[in-house]
Formats: structure tokens, sequence, C-alpha cells
């Protein structure tokens, strides 16, 4: 298993995860959830993705809203590769689109407001969760309240039911946990003038929602909106949420959370505590089914696609009655509209890939030189090196047993005195081994009812004392002699004088 796989382990979804999900609504339809089992890395089924609880609670449900699906493809990403927080902004930003704004969300808007940034070390990703989506710097927006941390998101992960579509774009790739993500230009890529001069309206209108005194709108707001009607807004849905009908909208998972049930929530998406009070409506009424767009609201046209394969979708803003037909038509024209464009993508892609491949051979060929240069460079330090040290070991040599000195000095004091200190030290080790060995011997004679000891030190002391040794030697040697004598003359029988 790859090093960046390490990340997962084992799922753990508590009790409390398990009736959070079933009063939200999710596990209303079978199949649309399955739960790990033992399993401590992913194995997702056929047609299922791997996602996280803090992923569901924040927006997101199966089968997943287009806008999300196209996102996904255009920056290369995995689901679970996205971190909750950035599935909060997701969220917010659709909510934003069709609540107040009137529109469907487009990739134009979007790329006028956010980023992609990775997430890890040393330019290295972290595996779950390895790239967040990013305000601008330079860009006015909601103040979005998250979290210091997700404590532990990472290790509540499940699988979703997600359907496949006929269009690349809107299909998002099986999970592969060893998967390189390779950095693309849509991570940073801008709007362009045409664009922004299309979404300027929109921009105007989410200062004026931020500003507007006694009427300012809020991320919090927005937020307790989506989770109070229980419309996911990263559901592929068969309306949209300027059509929302009360308790009986089709797209509902469930129904209206209590006050007590939403607070909760909230407090756990973002950083208020329980000092503070969590909106219980928006300050601007949102569309919906009992306040309809305006006749007179703006038409936006469509706007040219991303780079790198991803299309910018946009649809004609009108009212409830040709809106079905328009956006079916608009969907006719924007397949279209990619078919024609795949040639003159194609040949720029083939241009710049033929760029970067000879700016790739350069680049090796100037890394070959530069790489010769610096062999040869460590060669001559390393041959250098090997005359100084063979020269240095020719000052030393041994020319009597106990007579040493250096042969070429050359006046350096420390070489002297380090080369004598180890002469003498070989000779004083050779001379404990030597009084070791002799002085254990004697002992046996000196002491036989002593074992001897095992250091030195020990067996010194043991001669050191301020008894006469050979003087109880000669004295024990003498009293054996005698006693051998009497025996002797005992066993002759002769009378002993």
């Amino acid at each position: 298993m790859a090093a960046e796989d390490l990340e997962w382990e084992r799922s753990k979804i508590s009790n409390q995860d398990m009736n959070l999900l079933k009063k939200l609504g999710f596990t209303k339809k079978e199949n649309v959830l399955r739960f790990p089992k033992e399993e401590s890395y992913p194995s997702p089924p056929i047609e299922y993705r791997v996602s996280f609880v803090d992923h569901l609670i924040r927006g997101l449900s199966p089968p997943i809203h287009e806008f999300l699906r196209g996102l996904l493809f255009v920056y290369g990403l995995q689901l679970h590769q996205l971190t909750p927080n950035s599935i909060l902004h997701v969220s917010i930003f659709i909510t934003l689109c069709e609540c107040f704004l009137g529109v469907q969300p487009n990739w134009a808007l979007w790329k006028r407001i956010f980023c992609l940034r990775r997430n890890g070390s040393h330019n290295v990703a972290y595996n779950i969760g390895g790239f967040v989506i990013c305000v601008r710097s330079d860009v006015e927006y909601f103040d979005v309240k998250f979290p210091d941390s997700v404590q532990g998101w990472q290790k509540r992960w499940l699988y979703v039911h997600e359907q496949s579509s006929n269009s690349v774009e809107y299909n998002i790739a099986p999970f592969d946990g060893g998967a390189k993500i390779l950095r693309r230009r849509s991570w940073d890529a801008e709007a362009t003038e045409e664009e922004k001069s299309a979404t300027e309206a929109l921009m105007t209108r989410i200062h004026e929602l931020q500003n507007t005194r006694g009427k300012e709108l809020s991320s919090i707001q927005i937020t307790a909106y989506f989770l109070r009607i229980r419309v996911q807004p990263l559901q592929a849905r068969k309306n949209p949420l300027w059509m929302y009908a009360g308790e009986e909208d089709v797209d509902m998972l469930s129904k209206d959370l209590q006050v007590k049930d939403l607070e909760k929530l909230i407090r756990r998406i973002s950083s208020l505590n329980k000092k503070d009070t969590i909106p219980s409506s928006c300050r601007v009424e949102p569309y919906s089914s009992t306040n309809a767009l305006p006749e007179n609201h703006p038409v936006l046209a469509s706007l040219p696609p991303l780079p790198e394969g991803g299309e910018v979708e946009e649809r004609t803003v009108v009212t409830d009655d040709n809106q079905e037909t328009l956006a079916e038509s608009n969907k006719r024209a924007d397949a279209l509209a990619i078919k024609l464009e795949q040639s003159e993508k194609a040949r720029k892609k083939a241009e710049a890939d033929a760029a970067t491949v000879e700016d790739l051979r350069k680049r090796l060929h100037d890394a070959e030189t530069s790489l010769s240069d610096n062999i040869s460079q460590q060669s001559a330090r390393e041959k250098e090196i090997l005359t100084r040290l063979e020269s240095q070991s020719r000052c030393f040599v041994r020319k009597t047993q106990q007579d040493y000195e250096l042969e070429s000095p050359e006046g350096d004091p420390l070489l002297d005195a380090l080369s004598l200190l180890e002469i003498h030290g070989d000779e004083a080790r050779e001379g404990l081994v030597e009084a070791m060995t002799g002085l254990s011997r004697l002992f046996l004679y000196f002491f036989k009812k002593k074992e001897a000891p095992t250091t030195f030190t020990a067996l010194a002391k043991c001669f050191n004392s301020q008894e006469d040794l050979g003087l109880q030697l000669r004295q024990e040697g003498l009293k054996v002699g005698v006693e051998g004598t009497i025996a002797l003359v005992a066993d002759c029988q002769q009378e002993v004088d």
C-alpha cells in the first residue's frame, strides 16, 4: 500500500451520527448510503463513491448536483479529496445563486469568487481532504464562519450511491485512494473580461445583500436556511431552490428541522458557540413558490467555457412558465457548443503539449550538463581528500618496541600528543591483560577457597593486602610438610621423638 494511503483507517461512525443522519432524512431511501463493516480501507461497491458524514450534514446528498460534478471534473478531483468546509462553500454558493440571485450556479461567477489550494505540507497534498476551496483575497464575499477544525471527520467515512451520466463532464471518477493529482491551470483560473462583464450585476447584487442596512444577509443565514428547509443544495433536484414549495416540496429529505436541532447543527458546522444567537430566518426573503422571481428579472447571456475541458454552465433566468423548456434548449445548445469547440481545443492542447515536450527536453539537457559538472567537481574533491589522508598516514612509523617518534611531524604538537597517547595506550592495555592473566593463576595458590574476581581492579585489591601473602603461603606449605612427615612415621610404626 502506498504511503499516501496510510491515512485511511476503519470507519468510526457512532450511534449519534446514525441518529443524526436518520433525523435529516438520509436513511429514508434504501441503498442511498452504505456503511463500511470491518474494512480499514475503502472498497466501495459499483456505482458508489466514498464520502463522509460531515459532507452530508453540510449539504451533500446523492445523486450529486451537476454543478459539483462539473467542479470535480474541471479541478480533476475525487469527492473524498475535498474538506467539509469546502463542501459547505459550494452549498452556500448554490443556495446564494438560486435563492437570492435567482440564477443557476455558473462557472463564471464561481471563478470570480473562488480558487483551489492544496491542503498539506511541502507541496504534498493529504490523501483525505487534500484540497480546499478558498475565497480569493481580493473579493468581498460573505464571512463564512468555519470552525477552527473539524475533529475526526476523516474517520467517519461511508459510501454514497452515485448514478452514472451520459456526459463524462458530469461523471464522478471512481474511488482511487492512490491517484496522483497533478496541478491544473483551472485551480487558479480567473474570469475573462467577457465573463466579468456578464457577472458584474451579480457581484453588485452580492455586495448589496451584504451591506444593505437592516437587510444584511450572512453566511450563517444562508446555511441555516437550506438546513432548515431540508433541501440539500448539492443534490440533483427536480426543481431549483427558487421554486421551493414548503412542506410539499418533492426534493425535501425530511420535515423542517426544529429550532433546537437546527441550532445544534449550526454550532457543529460553524464557529458559533452557545452564547451566539442562531438566526431563525433570513433578513432578505429568499425566492420560492411564495416569493416568485419578478417578471423583469435580468436575463443572463450564455458564457464561454472554462479551459481544460470544463464547460461553463449558464442558464437563462425566466419565469416559472417557460423555465423548463428554456433549460432543455440551453442543455442542447451547450452540448452542441462543446462539440464545435472540441477540435479547436484539441489543436491548442497539441500545440501546448509540443511546447511542453520541447521545454522538458531542454531542461533535461541542462540537468545532465549540470550533473556531469557536479560529478567532475566531486571526483576532484575526493582525489584531493584521499591524497591528504595518505600523506598524513605516512607521517607515523613504529621504530622499536618502546621507542616511537614521528617521521614527518611538520611541527604539529597535537599530532605528536595524539600519536604518543595512542602508543602508550596500547602498551597499557597489553600490560593489563598480562597482569590479569598472571594474577588469576596465582590467586588459586594464595586463596584456595575463594573464586577469582572477574575484574582486574578487584583482583589487584586481593593481592594488595597489608599481610605478607608470601609468608602465609610458606607457613601453609611448612604445615603441610610436617603433617606429612608425622603421617609417614606413624605408618612405619616408629616412635616419634
